[in-house]
């Protein structure tokens, strides 16, 4: 039976978090205190070291080898069937999409056991439960976080090449990243470059627009005469619009159209290929070799040519972001509204302007972040078919790695893993500098956490960003369907009494912080992932309670 002590020790652990949040939310929007400019510097200090410096300091001091395997094999299966069961929904219905799965598994698995559920479970369960939910925290970065990663790059490579091959990408064998492309996830411009080898086959390079022009540009400054011969084709760009496509917020740089045609043209002409109307873009002979470039991106319209010709404008870039670069940073000083759809394939509303956006309707491709519960009807197209699927594993892969080694958490898990495996399994102590080192910040890490969320809330327009039917549904998702499949994987693998509470308490968590993050940066319903995150911190403290009391009566 749950006792008025029991609640107060509850509120002790947990009320003070609200307290830093509760203060941040009213020094900006009530007495002004910080800008835009000086919370992002706080929201870059808790990104950077705060939180990772605190997932460093509970990993370190848990003993990995006195883990409770039985709630670990709980925590996945509830993961595994939420998996399995949005997969078969994306295969078999209509309204199923890559989107809608990657949203819906995050709303119902990813809660946010480290600045949230350490702490309030602690004060629900005593000190043994603080364990088990670092051994969470752990599987979280490490596994369910890179997951969401692959997805979400994967949804990226499957625009990218439906965009730019739509008819020839089953002939691609390969794919060549140039080392400054960190992701697909769009907010950058990119540029493919095809050439077809002696096997017939497509081998792709990716690489950023503005390092292949500069490339481009390079090459006939300096006129190389190593047997390569650039072929400058027609173009109509003027300097005006050189311009606007490199100081514009939504750059639109044109690209060629590398479709079957050009591909069977290539393969059957050799050296000999008629050269298309492009900008920036050159045909380079390499022997018996041929290249065609293009700018892409998952969002084009058609503008005439001079010549009479549709020339395809490709876009893969989104306006500023309050996501940094890289993917560590939780929150910037750019603040736009989340009702923006920077991969919206046009034709609907824009922002409060009324203005509307043309272009074919809403593809299955594409993502809407005020997208409606029921998808818009959509153009019958015949899919794309895709590259062999080690080309495509070994594409994702790499920029999956990518972003992970430019994230400080990723670190900080490894090295909080390490150091625990070390230290108990050899009774080795850190040393003492180094221990206080690390502690004068991870101490900060929870307060820090909770006054950069209250600054966050305090600069959104709107606390609930993407409409109240939808917001009542991811609210739905979070604290009934997750909790219900955690209950019901928890008791098939035979968790019973307070290790069966423990685990359905901590699914009733509100949202993770870090798979907001991911869905702003990919732009996949960043407003439904900022109201599980904003919403959620202020119904979550009731709800988890009255799972508490329900629990444990």
């Amino acid at each position: 039976m749950i006792t008025l002590t029991d609640l107060y020790h509850v509120l002790t652990a947990v009320v003070p978090l609200y307290v830093a949040m509760i203060l941040a939310y009213g020094s900006v929007k009530w007495w002004k205190i910080f800008t835009p400019d000086q919370c992002s510097g706080i929201n870059r200090f808790v990104a950077l070291f705060a939180v990772p410096l605190l997932s460093f300091h509970f990993i370190s001091t848990n003993n990995p080898y006195a883990m409770n395997y039985r709630f670990i094999a709980a925590d996945t299966l509830q993961k595994i069937i939420v998996l399995s069961v949005l997969f078969v929904w994306s295969r078999t219905s209509s309204r199923g999409s890559l989107e809608w799965s990657i949203t819906l598994f995050s709303l119902s698995t990813l809660p946010n056991t480290l600045v949230m559920g350490i702490p309030l479970l602690k004060g629900m369960y005593g000190d043994a439960s603080g364990t088990l939910m670092v051994q969470i925290v752990v599987l979280q970065c490490i596994i369910w976080y890179t997951l969401m990663l692959f997805l979400f790059e994967y949804r990226g490579a499957r625009a990218l090449i439906a965009e730019q091959f739509p008819d020839t990408a089953g002939s691609i064998v390969s794919f060549r990243v140039d080392s400054d492309v960190i992701s697909l996830d769009g907010k950058e411009p990119l540029q493919t470059e095809a050439e077809v080898g002696d096997d017939g086959k497509l081998h792709v390079t990716v690489r950023k627009s503005t390092s292949s022009r500069s490339e481009i540009f390079s090459r006939k400054s300096h006129g190389l005469n190593s047997g390569v011969s650039l072929t400058p084709r027609p173009s109509n760009l003027t300097n005006a619009e050189i311009y606007s496509m490199q100081s514009s917020r939504n750059p639109t740089p044109r690209g060629s159209n590398f479709s079957h045609t050009d591909f069977y043209s290539m393969v059957n002409g050799g050296k000999n290929v008629s050269p298309r109307q492009s900008n920036f873009d050159e045909e380079i002979g390499y022997g018996n070799q041929s290249r065609a470039h293009g700018i892409f991106s998952p969002a084009s319209t058609k503008k005439k040519g001079e010549n009479g010709k549709d020339v395809h404008m490709f876009v893969w870039s989104s306006s500023a972001s309050p996501v940094s670069e890289g993917g560590i940073h939780v929150f910037r000083a750019d603040y736009d509204d989340f009702g923006r759809d920077e991969f919206s394939f046009g034709n609907k509303q824009g922002g409060s302007n009324g203005t509307e956006r043309e272009g074919p309707v809403l593809s299955k491709l594409g993502s809407s972040s005020t997208a409606e519960l029921n998808p818009k009807t959509a153009i019958d197209t015949k899919p794309t078919a895709m590259p062999p699927t080690s080309v495509m594993t070994r594409l994702i892969l790499i920029m999956v790695w990518r972003k992970l080694i430019r994230n400080p958490n990723t670190y900080s898990s490894l090295f909080g893993l390490t150091w625990s495996l070390v230290c108990f399994k050899w009774h080795v102590e850190m040393p003492a500098i180094l221990a206080k080192s690390i502690s004068i910040l991870s101490d900060a890490g929870l307060g820090m956490a909770m006054f950069s969320l209250g600054l966050f809330m305090a600069l959104q327009p709107r606390l609930i960003a993407c409409g109240k039917p939808v917001a009542a549904f991811s609210m739905a998702v979070r604290f009934l369907t997750g909790p219900a499949v955690m209950a019901a994987a928890s008791i098939a693998v035979g968790l019973r009494g307070v290790l069966l509470h423990i685990a359905i308490v901590q699914a009733a968590l509100p949202q993770g912080i870090v798979p907001f993050v991911f869905a702003k940066e990919y732009n996949v319903h960043p407003d439904i992932l900022s109201t599980g995150v904003i919403f959620g911190m202020l119904v979550a403290l009731p709800i988890t309670l009255l799972y508490y009391i329900l629990l444990g009566l």
